[in-house]
């Protein structure tokens, strides 16, 4: 089960950090949430995959992936969350480049064209390194039913989701942490 509380408190303890930051958005911030201190935490990890399932009940997808090297924890902490269940659901991985020998796919795991498949992402701010995650899968051949983020910066990524016509959610905004983004991302 999911605890929504917890998982803002282990945010906050292991990263929430302040000051200047240029994020990979090229967006400059006064806050950084570095995602992978939760995702490569034995609880953090099992709250996310909890929540994050709990938010695809109603999804009906084979597979579940993102861009290599954040989405990586994730996918594999919802695997293992999904089987502890008794569900079967299948992940992969997005390179960001072919590793230029074997098969040179951008996609790899066990997926096929035509599967139906969730991109997920630790952050998203606009959403750029998921949105590529999209088009590499789409061009794989599978079809992008949903779209998840662990902590939304609500900086964009929801609206550039919208304007492709993908459904997308997250397990939390910068919200609950008692941060406004910036008025022109509003």
């Amino acid at each position: 089960m999911f605890d929504r509380d917890k998982l803002i408190e282990l945010f906050r303890e292991r990263a929430l950090k302040f000051g200047d930051f240029t994020l990979a958005s090229g967006k400059k911030s006064t806050y950084y949430l570095d995602g992978k201190q939760v995702v490569l935490h034995s609880h953090g990890l099992r709250l996310v995959s909890a929540g994050l399932l709990e938010m695809l009940e109603d999804v009906e997808f084979d597979a579940i992936g993102g861009m290599s090297i954040g989405a990586d924890p994730i996918v594999a902490g919802v695997l293992a969350v999904a089987a502890e269940q008794g569900k079967s659901l299948n992940g992969f991985m997005v390179r960001k480049e072919p590793k230029g020998h074997g098969t040179n796919k951008y996609v790899e795991g066990p997926v096929q064209p035509g599967d139906k498949v969730v991109i997920v992402d630790d952050v998203i701010t606009t959403a750029g390194s998921a949105l590529l995650s999209v088009d590499r899968a789409e061009e794989f051949g599978c079809k992008v039913v949903q779209a998840l983020g662990v902590v939304d910066r609500l900086q964009g990524g929801a609206a550039n989701f919208a304007k492709r016509d993908i459904p997308f959610k997250a397990l939390l905004s910068i919200r609950d942490f008692g941060i406004e983004p910036p008025a022109e991302d509003q």
